[in-house]
C-alpha cells in the first residue's frame, strides 16, 4: 500500500496519470498520418521487433474505459498528448477526425470529472514535416505555431492546462545525436538547430494561445540527476557538462533566455544565424512548469570527442530499465528549479514511475517494487513542499503499459496491465494503492 494520504498533501494539490497519443491511441485509426516514428520503426534495429504504435493498447476506442479507471481509482487529472500527425496528417491542413476525437476525450474527462491537462506535442513529428528537415528547419517553429491554434481553438476552453512540447531533451539530444529516438540521427549541427528550434516552437505555440486566450500554460522538462562517478575532477567536470546538456539548456532558455556559456562556446557555430534574436519569443512568460523525472546518472570522462562523457553503472536498485531508483533526485530538482528558475511559480511532476517485469497471477497483478517506487518519490515531493517549494501536482506514469518506443512492447510502466495480444486490462496492485491512498 502507498504509505501517503491525500490529506498529507496540500488542499487542492493535484493528483493525476499520464498518458501520450502515440504510446496508446492507435495510430492507424481516424485518419492519422505517418508519424516519424512509423518510419523509424520500420528501420530494421531502430526498435524491438520493430513494434510500432499502430495499434498500441487502442485507446482510440477504448477511451472511454480507460477514462473510467482513472475516475475509479480517484485521479484529478489526466494528462494526455496530442498527435500532430492526427491532427494534420501531411503537418499543415487539419484532418476533422483528429479533432473530433479529442473533443470527445476531452468531453468524457469533463463528465466524468476529470482536469484535462493537454500536452500539444510528445513526439509525433509527421513524416512529411521530417521530410523538410523537421527540428533542423527554422519553419517548424510556424508550422507548430499553427498546428497549436488548430487544436486550441477546438480545445482550448476546455483544459485545464496545457503544456506545449514533451522533454525538449528527448525530441533534440536524444533524437539527433545519441540517435535513440526517431529521426535517429547522429549529427551535432542537426542537434544544436534542433535544441534550439524546439525551443523556439514552444515559445511560439505560447504566443499562439495567448492570442487565443487560453489559461494555464507551461512547459515539460525532462531532468536526470548528474553526479561524479567518483571523486576526480574529470568526473566533476563530466557531471557538470551533462548538467547543462541534460537539465539546464532547456529550462534556462524557457525561463531565462540565455543557454548555459559553455554551451554556446561548444554549439554556438551550430546554431541557426541569429539565434541570439530568438531568446524574447523562447523565454515568453509561462504559468506553470512540469518536472518529468526518473533516475540519476553517474559521469566520468572518455577519451572520444566533445562531449566526452561515460556513464557508469551506479550501485542503487535499479528498474526494468535499469536506471537507478534515487528519489533525492526528484526532491532536489524541485528545490533548485524553484531556486534558480522558477520561483513562485506552481511546478507539476508531470511524469514520475517506473518499469518493472510485471507478471499476471490468478488475474491480479502484484507490483510491489512500483508502490514502493511511489512511496519514496512522493516522500520526495512533500519534503520540498516541506521546504516551501510550490508544489502542486503529481502525475504518476504511466496509466497504462504501453508502447515504449525503441524498447516496443517489452517494458512496463503502468498501472494498469493491458495484454497485446487481447488488449484486457487488469488494474495492478499500484492503482488500487493510489485507489485507497486518494480516498483517504
Amino acid at each position: 500500500m502507498l504509505i501517503h494520504k491525500r490529506s498529507d498533501f496540500p488542499d487542492g494539490f493535484l493528483f493525476g496519470a499520464a498518458t501520450s497519443a502515440y504510446q496508446i491511441e492507435g495510430h492507424k485509426f481516424g485518419g492519422a498520418g505517418r508519424a516519424m516514428w512509423d518510419d523509424f520503426a520500420a528501420t530494421p534495429g531502430n526498435v524491438v521487433r520493430a513494434e510500432d504504435g499502430a495499434l498500441a493498447c487502442d485507446h482510440y476506442h477504448r477511451y472511454g474505459a480507460d477514462l473510467d479507471l482513472l475516475k475509479d481509482a480517484g485521479f484529478d487529472a489526466y494528462r494526455f498528448s496530442t498527435s500532430w500527425a492526427r491532427v494534420m496528417p501531411d503537418g499543415r491542413t487539419v484532418n476533422p477526425e483528429g479533432l473530433d476525437f479529442y473533443d470527445r476525450l476531452t468531453d468524457g474527462m469533463l463528465e466524468r470529472g476529470l482536469k484535462p491537462c493537454a500536452t500539444l506535442y510528445h513526439w509525433e513529428l509527421p513524416s512529411a514535416l521530417a521530410d523538410q528537415g523537421g527540428w533542423r528547419n527554422r519553419d517548424i517553429a510556424g508550422w507548430f505555431g499553427d498546428f497549436t491554434e488548430a487544436v486550441m481553438e477546438r480545445l482550448g476552453d476546455r483544459m485545464y492546462s496545457v503544456a506545449t512540447i514533451n522533454e525538449f531533451w528527448c525530441v533534440s539530444w536524444l533524437s539527433h545525436f545519441l540517435g535513440h529516438h526517431a529521426p535517429g540521427l547522429r549529427d551535432i549541427r542537426a542537434t544544436a538547430r534542433a535544441m534550439h528550434h524546439v525551443l523556439l516552437a514552444h515559445g511560439t505555440s505560447i504566443e499562439r494561445m495567448r492570442g487565443l486566450g487560453v489559461q494555464n500554460l507551461g512547459a515539460v522538462f525532462n531532468m536526470e540527476w548528474a553526479a561524479p562517478a567518483d571523486d576526480s575532477p574529470e568526473a566533476a567536470e563530466a557531471a557538470a557538462l551533462y548538467d547543462d546538456i541534460y537539465n539546464h539548456f532547456f529550462v534556462s532558455g524557457a525561463f531565462k533566455g540565455t543557454y548555459p556559456d559553455r554551451l554556446v562556446t561548444a554549439l554556438g557555430d551550430h546554431f541557426p544565424e541569429g539565434w541570439q534574436d530568438d531568446m524574447a519569443t523562447i523565454s515568453a512568460p509561462l504559468d506553470w512548469a512540469g518536472i518529468n523525472y526518473y533516475t540519476r546518472s553517474l559521469l566520468a570522462t572518455d577519451d572520444g570527442p566533445w562531449p566526452h562523457l561515460r556513464a557508469v553503472e551506479g550501485p542503487l536498485e535499479k528498474t526494468q530499465m535499469g536506471w537507478e531508483i534515487y528519489p533525492k533526485g526528484l526532491h532536489d530538482f524541485l528545490v533548485r528549479a524553484a531556486r534558480e528558475y522558477t520561483g513562485d511559480l506552481p511546478i507539476y511532476v508531470t511524469e514520475n514511475g517506473m518499469s518493472n517485469a510485471d507478471t499476471v497471477a490468478d488475474g491480479a497483478v502484484d507490483d510491489a517494487a512500483r508502490i514502493a517506487y511511489f512511496n519514496s518519490h512522493l516522500s520526495a515531493v512533500r519534503n520540498a513542499i516541506g521546504k516551501g517549494v510550490p508544489v502542486k501536482g503529481y502525475m504518476a506514469w504511466s496509466l497504462l503499459d504501453n508502447y515504449e518506443w525503441a524498447l516496443g512492447y517489452e517494458k512496463r510502466f503502468g498501472m494498469v496491465h493491458v495484454d497485446f495480444e487481447t488488449l484486457e486490462r487488469i488494474p495492478k496492485a499500484s492503482w488500487h494503492a493510489f485507489k485507497q491512498m486518494l480516498a483517504g
